[in-house]
């Protein structure tokens, strides 16, 4: 599944409203693995699922077309656009890049951002979240926080749009439990390297942190993404 597009020229240049709905709904259901990448479908499907006629159905997946999240076959209908691995790893790569550069920057200031110390109290002082899928949530919150307080406004943007382009990957990562636990210890390392001005040993504890992470895209397999699935919904891919 290669992502492309801008999203903040999509933003500018669509209304709210109930294709917008619709938008947001197909995504969560892409990144919650009720559809996977492969899965084919219909516009009368969609709008079938929603109680809604097919233009907004249409609108918003065109939308999600142009961000490479399905594609569509004239004769045939939509499908979720199947993984692209080589693409992820070069996302990968670039995010690595943002995040060391993210880090130099935060050891060299003289006085430590707030939001670090609200990363502190959640990633070490309060009780700890079991729940996977949750913990990927505050996982991107984590790594774009530490991005957003070095200061480039640029640099925050452009990682939050990768953030959202690997979402999937990362949700992959977390129905492990044990990513869960390590998730933890890793981010609280990497705080206190940052705030004792460490750069070079937050710089290797964030790059170790994220290889593992990219390490996991060779390995997903369609028997992992089917596990993915919520039992519920495993018999209707569009559902």
């Amino acid at each position: 599944m290669q992502l492309t597009g801008s999203r903040s020229g999509r933003n500018k240049a669509r209304p709210e409203g109930l294709a917008e709905r619709i938008y947001l709904q197909l995504k969560d259901d892409i990144f919650s693995f009720r559809m996977l990448p492969g899965d084919k479908f219909s516009e009368n499907e969609i709008a079938e699922r929603m109680d809604v006629s097919r233009t907004p159905v249409r609108q918003a997946l065109f939308w999600l077309e142009r961000e490479g999240y399905v594609e569509v076959f004239f004769r045939s209908g939509w499908q979720v656009r199947p993984f692209d691995f080589e693409y992820f790893e070069q996302l990968y790569d670039l995010r690595i890049v943002l995040e060391l550069e993210a880090v130099k920057r935060l050891c060299t200031m003289d006085v430590t951002p707030e939001p670090l110390f609200a990363l502190q109290s959640f990633w070490i002082d309060e009780p700890r979240l079991e729940d996977g899928q949750e913990v990927s949530r505050f996982d991107e919150e984590f790594h774009m926080a530490l991005v957003a307080a070095a200061g480039n406004g640029e640099m925050a943007k452009i990682h939050r749009d990768l953030t959202e382009k690997i979402r999937i990957i990362r949700r992959l990562d977390f129905t492990k439990d044990a990513r869960v636990n390590a998730t933890y210890s890793e981010h609280a390392s990497i705080l206190f390297a940052i705030m004792q001005r460490q750069t070079q040993e937050a710089q290797r504890q964030l790059q170790d942190h994220i290889a593992v992470s990219k390490a996991e895209v060779r390995k997903i397999t369609l028997h992992m993404l089917h596990q993915a699935r919520p039992e519920d919904e495993a018999d209707t891919p569009s559902s």
